[in-house]
């Protein structure tokens, strides 16, 4: 599964650097995975990353400085800040979206519809299996 997951990543982050998003690196990319960066807290961010919160910041001082992100207070706590995505880095994430999708559909091919329908039914019940398993 390693190979399957290198080579999507891999993928996907050359198209996104073909799509001429050249300031940014994997790292970066990685921060737009599902669910977006959107109304986030960076304190989430880090924590679905696994990463440092320090790290986490770093990452998004360099979103902020190319113009991907602000951050704002969260109006629900004024102690805490929320990510948002300006207009380039909501195309960004549909880039990022729309290259995933493709190497989706690839491996469909490559697979056939039947077999493919059946590995994405193993996957989302191992997801949800280790999910619960998780939150136990």
């Amino acid at each position: 599964m390693r190979m399957i997951w290198q080579w999507v990543w891999e993928r996907n982050y050359a198209g996104v650097a073909a799509a001429g998003y050249n300031d940014i690196t994997p790292a970066h990319v990685a921060m737009f995975r599902y669910p977006t960066l959107d109304w986030r807290r960076p304190t989430e961010i880090a924590e679905q990353l696994q990463i440092s919160k320090q790290s986490a910041h770093e990452l998004l001082t360099h979103l902020e400085q190319r113009g991907y992100i602000t951050r704002q207070p969260d109006p629900t706590d004024g102690r805490a800040r929320i990510v948002r995505l300006t207009d380039r880095g909501r195309r960004l994430e549909r880039t990022i979206n729309t290259l995933a999708q493709g190497s989706e559909l690839h491996i469909a091919e490559l697979l056939g519809e039947r077999r493919f329908a059946q590995l994405r039914l193993a996957l989302e019940e191992l997801t949800a299996k280790l999910a619960g398993e998780a939150n136990s």
